[in-house]
């Protein structure tokens, strides 16, 4: 599934090239990938501006001209892939052929025709979905939305916020704590790993365990390898690719995830994989020790 910084790479695409653009019309071939009735459809999509590309979380929101908003989850193989009626247009998401091939395919589930081109939601394994909601409270009365945490690259998001969210999960650990979408939006598991490496805290430490210093690093970290991924486009150099079709690189310059059995870039130890909150985790278990209060 993308992480925070795949699905901005994408946002930051789709921005470029939307908004101003009006819906002239919209068609399914999977009724869960766009579960609107006709009628709404022909009342609030159609002949509706999209006014801009937003996201929040893992979420890609288009709030239109008509009040409502268009939100897209891309889940594990969706793709966004824009074809203006001239010029070079771009693709984005799951890096299979689709992105280049002729649209539609066996793949694409939503078609949506612009003022200038077209937009196709293709899933192959059908688990995302395209929705339509009121933009009004949207990011109040939506029940996913609501729950989410703050964004961690935003400004106005500081460090007593992560404190005390972590703190409120004392008895988890700490890689679930930061895992979780209600303490901080759009972490995953790569940025997990890295982040902990990079503030050489162990994931199974508890949360309560974690030194205000040591948290005090994270809090930066996560900031930081997040910045740095979406100024390389990404960190799946197998699963998702950028707004401009081009395949994320910051993988390779990950220093933990995916690396078991490498060298430790700090101490020269051999990195290991390990379980942790559930998934596979990567450690040097030099640098990162469990360290109790």
């Amino acid at each position: 599934m993308p992480e925070l910084p795949e699905v901005e790479t994408v946002r930051l695409g789709l921005q470029e090239f939307l908004p101003g653009q009006a819906i002239k019309s919209i068609t399914k071939d999977w009724p869960k990938s766009l579960p609107v009735s006709e009628e709404l459809i022909s009342a609030s999509l159609i002949g509706a501006k999209v006014e801009s590309v937003q996201r929040r979380g893992k979420l890609i929101i288009m709030p239109l001209s008509s009040g409502y908003s268009l939100l897209i989850h891309l889940k594990m193989t969706g793709q966004l892939v824009y074809r203006p009626n001239k010029g070079k247009g771009f693709g984005g998401g799951h890096p299979n052929d689709s992105l280049i091939d002729k649209l539609p395919d066996r793949s694409t589930r939503v078609i949506i025709e612009l003022t200038n081109g077209t937009l196709f939601f293709n899933d192959q394994r059908k688990f995302g979905w395209v929705k339509l909601e009121k933009s009004e409270g949207l990011y109040e009365n939506n029940a996913f939305l609501s729950k989410l945490g703050p964004e961690p690259l935003e400004d106005n998001y500081t460090f007593e916020q992560f404190k005390n969210a972590i703190k409120r999960r004392a008895n988890t650990s700490i890689k679930a704590a930061i895992l979780d979408q209600t303490v901080v939006a759009g972490v995953g598991n790569i940025y997990a790993d890295e982040s902990l490496f990079d503030a050489r805290i162990h994931p199974l430490t508890k949360a309560g365990d974690v030194s205000t210093i040591k948290l005090k690093r994270l809090y930066n970290a996560i900031r930081e390898v997040m910045s740095l991924s979406i100024s390389l486009g990404g960190s799946s150099d197998r699963n998702y690719v950028d707004a401009k079709g081009n395949r994320g690189s910051y993988l390779k310059f990950a220093k933990v995830f995916r690396k078991e059995g490498s060298p430790c870039p700090e101490c020269g130890g051999e990195i290991k994989k390990i379980r942790a909150a559930g998934r596979g985790t990567h450690i040097c278990p030099r640098c990162q020790k469990i360290v109790k209060k």
